[in-house]
This record gives structure tokens, C-alpha cells and sequence, in this order.
């Protein structure tokens, strides 16, 4: 029992470390329910509109927003955000 837990937590916890917000502009009706459920308060819906992804470095990655969103328009996607880039 204990064991299922962890795997699931361990892929919540790298998704959550190795993921950012990423919108489907085409998808998106401009609601704001993401950008009124972010609790730091970030301009989700700005992002979508513009189908960029939330790089904002005070975002949680909580998932307030894609789990809100009526449509379906947001979604975690994995990235290197914290790899080391090549100069």
C-alpha cells in the first residue's frame, strides 16, 4: 500500500520540480478562472492568451490553475528550466 503512495508522490514531486504551466491558446475563452484561483496572485490568463508558457519564477506549480480551468487549456509539461544551459 505504502509503496503505490510514494511512487505517485515521487511523480507529483517531479513533475512539480521538472514542469511548468503550459496553455493551448486555441482552447482558451480569456474566463481568468486560472488567474483567479493562482494564491500568488500570477496573470495566468495572460499567459494562455499570448500561448506562452508560466515561467514566472513565483509560481508553485501548485496546479490551482490547470485543475480550475473549465476547458482544459492548461497543462503541466516537463522542462529543463533548472539544467545547466550551454554557453
Amino acid at each position: 500500500m505504502f509503496r503505490g503512495l510514494f511512487r505517485s508522490e515521487r511523480a507529483r514531486r517531479e513533475a512539480l520540480t521538472a514542469g511548468q504551466v503550459t496553455p493551448d491558446p486555441s482552447r482558451c475563452v480569456q474566463c481568468g478562472i486560472c488567474s483567479f484561483n493562482c494564491p500568488i496572485g500570477i496573470d495566468v490568463r495572460r499567459h494562455a492568451w499570448l500561448g506562452q508558457p508560466v515561467v514566472n519564477s513565483r509560481c508553485l506549480t501548485c496546479g490551482e490553475c490547470v485543475a480550475r480551468c473549465p476547458r482544459g487549456v492548461l497543462t503541466f509539461e516537463r522542462t529543463n528550466l533548472f539544467a545547466e544551459r550551454k554557453k
